[in-house]
C-alpha cells in the first residue's frame, strides 16, 4: 500500500445510465472491483481497507444502487466520511441521464427496470430510483452524464478521469456544448460564449470544428475571443486551486455557445492546455461534435 494510504471508488447512479460500463472499464484498468455492495457491509470493507495489514489492493471500486434500502443509504455519506478519515480516500462517482434516455435504453434492451412491477409503470420506476438516490447525487464528487455518451466515450472517460488521475490530485475537465442541446448536467460551473464572434458565418469555416486550424487561425486573430480567454484563465487560475485544497476529486467546468461546433470548442480546448502546463491532470471533452 502507498504512503497515502488506500483509495475507494463508490460507483453509484440510475439504472441503464451506466454504472455497470463504469465498474466493468475500472476491471479492465486491473482495479479490484465488487458490485451491488450492500451498504450495511460497508463498514466491514472499511475496517479491511484501513488495516494496513489486509490484503486488499491500493485502489478498489465497489458499486451501490437503489437495490439497497433507503434507510442504509442515508447512512453512506456518514461512512464515507469515516472512511476518509481512516486515510482510505474514497470518491463517489453518480451515474445519471434524462428520462427520455433511459426509458429508451430499457424499451431497446427489453431489461426490467430493477423498481419497476406489474403496478410499477417504468417511467415511475425511474422517478423512484431519482428519490431515492438523491443524497448520492447531492454529495457525488462526480457526476457523469451518459445522455449524450457512446459506449466507447464513457470508457474513454473513466479511463481518462478516474484511472489515469493520481491518488490525491485534482482531475479538471473542459467540457464544450451548444446551447441549443440543453446544458449539461453534470457541470459545477457553466459559461457563455455566445457573445464572441461566430465562425458559424463564414460559409468557408462552417464545415470545421473548434479543434480545426481554420477556426483556431480565426479565434485567435479575434481581440474579444483573446480578452475573454485571459479572463477565464485568470479567474479559474485563482479558484481551481481553491477547490483542490478542499479535498475536491474532480471538476468540471462548461463552455457553451450555440451549437457546440466552434466558439465553445476553441476555449475546451485551449483552457486544458493552459492548464496541463500548470500540471494539472485537465481534459477537454466535446458533447456535441
Amino acid at each position: 500500500m502507498n504512503e497515502q494510504g488506500r483509495r475507494l471508488i463508490i460507483v453509484s447512479g440510475l439504472s441503464g445510465s451506466g454504472k455497470t460500463v463504469v465498474l466493468n472499464t475500472l476491471e479492465d484498468q486491473s482495479i479490484y472491483c465488487i458490485d451491488n455492495l450492500p451498504v450495511s457491509l460497508l463498514d466491514e470493507l472499511a475496517r479491511q481497507l484501513a488495516n494496513p495489514a489486509a490484503s486488499f489492493p491500493g485502489v478498489v471500486a465497489i458499486g451501490i444502487d437503489a437495490r439497497n434500502p433507503e434507510h442504509n443509504l442515508s447512512t453512506l455519506p456518514k461512512s464515507i466520511a469515516s472512511l476518509n478519515r481512516q486515510n482510505v480516500k474514497t470518491e463517489l462517482v453518480f451515474m445519471e441521464a434524462n428520462d427520455d434516455v433511459l426509458t429508451e435504453r430499457f424499451s431497446e434492451t427489453r431489461r426490467k427496470h430493477p423498481l419497476s412491477s406489474r403496478t410499477v409503470a417504468l417511467a415511475d420506476a425511474i422517478a423512484m430510483e431519482r428519490q431515492i438516490l438523491g443524497i448520492l447525487s447531492e454529495i457525488a464528487d462526480l457526476r457523469i452524464d451518459t445522455s449524450h455518451l457512446l459506449l466507447h466515450e464513457l470508457r474513454d472517460l473513466v479511463r481518462e478521469r478516474i484511472t489515469r488521475r493520481p491518488t490525491g490530485t485534482l482531475s479538471l475537465q473542459f467540457i464544450s456544448f451548444g446551447y441549443k442541446h440543453g446544458i449539461p448536467r453534470d457541470a459545477d460551473f457553466v459559461f457563455d460564449v455566445r457573445c464572441l464572434p461566430n465562425p458559424y458565418w463564414k460559409k468557408t469555416l462552417r464545415p470545421y470544428s473548434g479543434k480545426d486550424e481554420p477556426i483556431i487561425d480565426f479565434l485567435k486573430s479575434q481581440q474579444t475571443v483573446t480578452d475573454m480567454l485571459d479572463h477565464l484563465k485568470y479567474f479559474l487560475e485563482i479558484w481551481v486551486p481553491r477547490f483542490e485544497a478542499d479535498n475536491r476529486s474532480y471538476l468540471s467546468i462548461a463552455i457553451g455557445c450555440t451549437g457546440g461546433q466552434h466558439r465553445s470548442v476553441y476555449m475546451a480546448e485551449q483552457l486544458a492546455f493552459f492548464f496541463r502546463t500548470k500540471e494539472i491532470h485537465a481534459t477537454a471533452r466535446h458533447r456535441d461534435i
